[in-house]
């Protein structure tokens, strides 16, 4: 029987607009009414999921910076992932030598270091290249960017970070040159104090090795007097694999998920657009997942119906 529910945020829980559905909130409502404990796990900083959430008034557990961070319902920081000072530098060191935008990621701010004017460009690039189809020269008159802006802090030189011994969750690194992030990505793999991911196939996301949502979700829930048949966990992109393909009770893509995570799930639910975890929820509670559960594990994901 499920009584954890853990979902990824962008491409999963949030339509393409990048809000929760009326639909998926009453969803939500209705598993937190059975007892049905509530996370979500996502790539993004605890604020910036807290932002993607503004205007609902539901609680839950946080699991974000793709497992750099756990918040309990109260919002209270229970564990963290972080990169290590030395690491992160050494990360650097061989990244810069790429013609990427990078930026460190906080649990409350962004940073990128270059000139006013190259940090402007790396905007504006970075919402044409994930979430706004409009043009560069669009760019400024949209919500998102306007968010980025307000979230972005400005460093001259790397060491500043060092010097204002500033936390770094994760390291977001992006491009529209997909061939070379694939070999940064192989020459990144090659250390194994660190975690590489993607939540598109324009950009990496690199943590500490400690900081995967597979991992972070079974030790917070086991803490928590969980078992892990008692978890359905649902994603879509790179960085929800480590949670895809272990052995939760449900594991469950979307409809909308890339062919890596629907071949690693037991189970696909409608797309984000179709209100895919809502879908998946209703299934929980009517019974028809957990009767399906019960059957032999199939040898390739099953579409919840």
């Amino acid at each position: 029987m499920i009584r954890v529910i853990a979902s990824d945020l962008d491409g999963t829980l949030l339509g393409n607009d990048h809000k929760v559905a009326k639909e998926t909130l009453q969803a939500i409502y209705k598993a937190q009414d059975a007892g049905i404990r509530f996370m979500v796990a996502s790539g993004r900083s605890f604020f910036g999921a807290v932002e993607a959430l503004k205007g609902t008034d539901f609680t839950c557990d946080y699991i974000v910076g793709s497992g750099a961070q756990i918040r309990d319902a109260n919002r209270e920081v229970i564990e963290k992932n972080l990169i290590p000072a030395p690491l992160c530098k050494k990360v650097y060191e061989q990244i810069r030598k790429f013609p990427v935008s990078i930026i460190f990621c906080t649990d409350k701010y962004e940073y990128r270091i270059g000139t006013p004017e190259e940090i402007e460009e790396s905007m504006r690039l970075q919402c044409v290249l994930f979430y706004e189809n409009v043009k560069l020269k669009e760019v400024p008159g949209t919500d998102l960017y306007r968010r980025i802006k307000a979230n972005t802090k400005v460093l001259e030189r790397y060491e500043v970070l060092e010097e204002e011994k500033i936390e770094v969750d994760k390291i977001f690194v992006f491009s529209k040159d997909v061939e070379m992030l694939s070999k940064m990505r192989e020459k990144l793999e090659k250390d194994s104090e660190i975690a590489v991911a993607s939540s598109f196939i324009t950009n990496l996301e690199i943590t500490s090795v400690k900081a995967q949502k597979g991992p972070v979700i079974k030790s917070y829930i086991e803490s928590l007097g969980y078992k892990m048949e008692e978890v359905m966990v649902l994603g879509d992109s790179l960085n929800d694999h480590s949670m895809i393909s272990m052995d939760f009770g449900a594991t469950v893509a979307m409809e909308n998920a890339l062919p890596e995570i629907k071949k690693a799930a037991k189970y696909v639910t409608k797309s984000n657009e179709e209100f895919g975890v809502a879908w998946a929820i209703e299934k929980v509670l009517d019974g028809t997942l957990d009767a399906m559960m019960q059957q032999e594990s199939p040898d390739r994901p099953v579409f919840l119906k």
